[in-house]
């Protein structure tokens, strides 16, 4: 039997049910996220302060927040997105830079449930750094369900800030 479908407004009306519940739209369909462990917590802190301190004057950092699809809202591990006013909206694939998914126990899950969604709507690149095998995979140009570049990387460097490089082994824990 397929799963019941519900819209963004049912799942916004839903929040203060469940206030401490880690859940995520993704095309209708509510989705438990995964705990967040030490080293998923240090990938993340460490990644939101290198990004934080080499673009605070030209991109917002934001961890763990919601993007706005038009059937989803993922919470990507962090977001660069345009410095601009959220205050009544939350961001959009057109205003994101590049997302970062940080995966130990939901490799699976990022890879085929996430990516896909992401490279439909248009997110011009996404690093997924595989805590368990220590390498980074780079996803750009998306078309259609994935991305027509994929690469893996030991450096890592934003095409939207090419003068930005940073080490995977300066993330990693």
């Amino acid at each position: 039997m397929p799963p019941h479908k519900i819209t963004l407004e049912e799942y916004h009306q839903m929040a203060p049910i469940f206030p401490d519940a880690r859940l995520e739209l993704l095309e209708g369909e509510l989705f438990d996220m995964a705990p967040i462990g030490t080293a998923h917590f240090w990938t993340v802190a460490e990644l939101t302060r290198l990004l934080t301190l080499h673009l605070a004057k030209r991109a917002f950092i934001v961890c763990q927040g919601p993007l706005s699809l038009p059937d989803s809202e993922p919470e990507p591990d962090i977001m660069v997105v345009q410095l601009t006013d959220y205050r009544q909206r939350l961001p959009q694939p057109a205003d994101v830079f590049w997302l970062i998914e940080v995966a130990d126990s939901s490799l699976n899950y990022d890879r085929t449930r996430k990516l896909p969604l992401y490279a439909r709507n248009g997110v011009p690149e996404v690093w997924l750094i595989d805590l368990n095998a220590r390498i980074a995979e780079v996803y750009r140009q998306p078309a259609g369900d994935g991305y027509q570049n994929v690469t893996t990387a030991d450096t890592l460097t934003p095409l939207a800030f090419p003068e930005l490089t940073i080490a995977l082994t300066d993330i990693l824990p």
